[in-house]
């Protein structure tokens, strides 16, 4: 129990961290799907506000917004690094291959399903990981503290006048009607989101090719917060915790240090949302700026949980490392399952559930995933998508000769 583990126990603990994060994802992935996007952030937007809707959001907040999303993206920062590292000098075309390919799903992804698809700022995030790969484990967690920094600095600019407008009481200031717009109750917003909700797939896929340009734009705002999750991961992987070199007693430590940074800072900001009311001048900031650092710390004590506890082949760990190995082909079906509850070509179900039914919706692709990944890594190995990514890599890093 306190010595580090063996290289099979490593990975198997390493996978299933990865499963979880593709676990955890989908408790706020399907707020996406579910409801119009101010409700993802905001409880009184829509979807109810019944007592169950409450603990759902308020429970989201605390344990499952943006950690998962951190952690996923603290794994891939891994992945990374682990290819770099046994390509040899060959390795940075191999890795600008990789990520333009998954640039391209995760651009087929937002268009068909998931508008808030995270494989576009992954990639756009990943062409600078060769730069960071030679950097000490010490380096890449100052360069993650640094760009984390720079997030909530850029975040305070791009949402601060919202936030000075409501505190200084300047009623129907510009940026009040404009955040709103982007994370209230504003009830022509709401009606529309419904309608572009509702639409068929033929109608989705022309909107949004035609706002592939701006969403860029957008995903490029989160560049320093996603560079800044991919930093941490290579810094734990090359600082010997996420290869297993650690020993039990030192991962329970650093979890406990980050929960008791994370949870305190997080349950403030619920309180200061519930208490004035979930305007949406403040509910933009604390969503995305404030809460980051307390996100970041109570992903890296998810990590900590999962590194000392999941090295022991039982039942559930096979289970979540078979769900880790398949990652970017669960996290992609996951957005099939939920589309087909909630698009207008499946069930319909968009804007007609509320929060927590939404989020019992979202139960069915985490048992879809736990219950397929094992008998398919068992039997196959590869999942498709994974394989999908890993061909057209390789046929942009060796093209054939004519």
């Amino acid at each position: 129990m306190t010595a580090p583990f063996a290289p099979s126990q490593r990975f198997l603990a390493l996978d299933a961290l990865r499963g979880i994060a593709v676990i955890g994802i989908v408790g706020m992935n399907v707020l996406a799907f579910a409801l119009p996007s101010p409700a993802y952030y905001n409880p009184l937007s829509y979807g109810g506000v019944s007592a169950p809707d409450y603990w759902v959001w308020l429970g989201s907040f605390i344990f499952i917004e943006d950690k998962f999303r951190t952690l996923f993206a603290m794994l891939f920062g891994v992945g990374c690094l682990i290819l770099i590292e046994r390509g040899g000098d060959r390795s940075w075309r191999a890795h600008y291959a990789r990520m333009a390919v998954l640039l391209a799903i995760g651009l087929v992804h937002a268009t068909l399903f998931a508008s808030n698809d995270v494989l576009r700022a992954y990639a756009l995030a990943g062409m600078a990981l060769p730069l960071l790969a030679g950097l000490s484990a010490r380096a890449l967690i100052a360069v993650a503290l640094g760009l984390l920094v720079v997030h909530v600095a850029l975040g305070m600019v791009a949402l601060g006048a919202p936030l000075v407008a409501f505190q200084t009481g300047q009623g129907g200031h510009d940026a009040l009607l404009w955040a709103e717009r982007q994370f209230g109750r504003d009830a022509p917003t709401i009606t529309m989101l419904l309608e572009q909700g509702r639409e068929g797939l033929a109608e989705r896929v022309a909107r949004r090719s035609l706002a592939i340009p701006a969403q860029l734009v957008t995903v490029a705002a989160s560049l320093p917060l996603n560079l800044a999750a991919i930093a941490l991961g290579m810094g734990l992987w090359r600082g010997g915790m996420l290869k297993g070199e650690w020993r039990t007693f030192r991962l329970q430590r650093m979890a406990g240090i980050a929960a008791l940074v994370a949870l305190p800072g997080l349950l403030l900001l619920a309180l200061w949302l519930e208490e004035t009311g979930f305007p949406a001048a403040l509910v933009g900031p604390v969503a995305l700026v404030l809460s980051a650092p307390f996100d970041m710390a109570l992903a890296l004590a998810y990590a900590a949980l999962a590194m000392a506890f999941l090295n022991t082949p039982t039942g559930v760990t096979r289970a979540l490392s078979a769900t880790g190995r398949l990652s970017l082909t669960n996290y992609l079906m996951t957005s099939v399952i939920l589309s087909a509850f909630f698009a207008h070509w499946g069930l319909g179900l968009f804007g007609d559930v509320t929060r927590w039914q939404a989020f019992a919706l979202g139960l069915a692709p985490v048992a879809a995933m736990l219950l397929w990944s094992p008998p398919w890594v068992a039997k196959i190995g590869q999942g498709p998508f994974e394989r999908l990514w890993r061909t057209g890599a390789r046929a942009l890093s060796y093209p054939r000769k004519a």
